[in-house]
């Protein structure tokens, strides 16, 4: 019996392992630190990009990361005009307010007209302008709480740096439910430029 439970617990232990080893393939935007705040927050500035994004009803962490989750990625694994799938890219991007939408950002290999129409009138194929973002990671698993408090957290930094910043939150999420090792979560805030 105790052969067998070290057997599986090596098992499971490589499982684990190969999983992330697996997530550190998949693709994530670029972007440039144009500064670094502190040990976790970072001014970065990414470039144009492209998105399959729905609108939430709910501008909550808990309401909306699934049912969000699920409607972008049944377009990825083939809910559209092609039944084509797509690769899956990391973060999970999710801009919370009066207006919250979840989004996957598309591959780089992917112009807007080489993207099928998607077959929900739930998703929608966007493009989104370079922007500049103050970012703040933190590690774990994340709630609506933690969300707050990390957000409390960089605005109280960019108000100490004098840094103007728009209201929305954004959350980005890179993990899969079962990482549970070097789990990776960001808080954001576009920055405003003066004119």
């Amino acid at each position: 019996m105790k052969k067998l439970l070290i057997a599986l617990s090596v098992i499971g232990f490589l499982f684990i392992l190969l999983l992330s080893v697996m997530r550190s393939s998949i693709e994530t935007p670029d972007y440039e630190v144009l500064r670094v705040l502190s040990r976790k927050a970072e001014i970065r500035r990414y470039p144009d990009l492209i998105l399959a994004q729905t609108q939430l009803d709910s501008n909550t962490y808990s309401v909306n990361s699934s049912l969000g989750f699920r409607r972008v990625a049944g377009y990825i694994f083939g809910a559209n005009e092609q039944n084509e799938k797509i690769a899956m890219t990391s973060p999970v991007v999710m801009e919370m307010g009066s207006e919250t939408q979840m989004s996957f950002v598309m591959p780089k290999q992917y112009s807007m007209d080489a993207l099928p129409n998607p077959s929900s009138a739930n998703v929608k194929i966007a493009k989104r302008a370079a922007r500049t973002l103050a970012v703040l990671r933190f590690g774990g698993y994340t709630n609506d709480e933690k969300i707050e408090e990390k957000a409390s957290e960089l605005r109280l930094l960019l108000q100490k740096e004098g840094i103007e910043h728009a209201p929305q939150l954004i959350y980005m999420g890179y993990n899969a439910p079962w990482d549970f090792i070097g789990r990776r979560n960001e808080v954001a805030f576009e920055i405003v430029q003066p004119d």
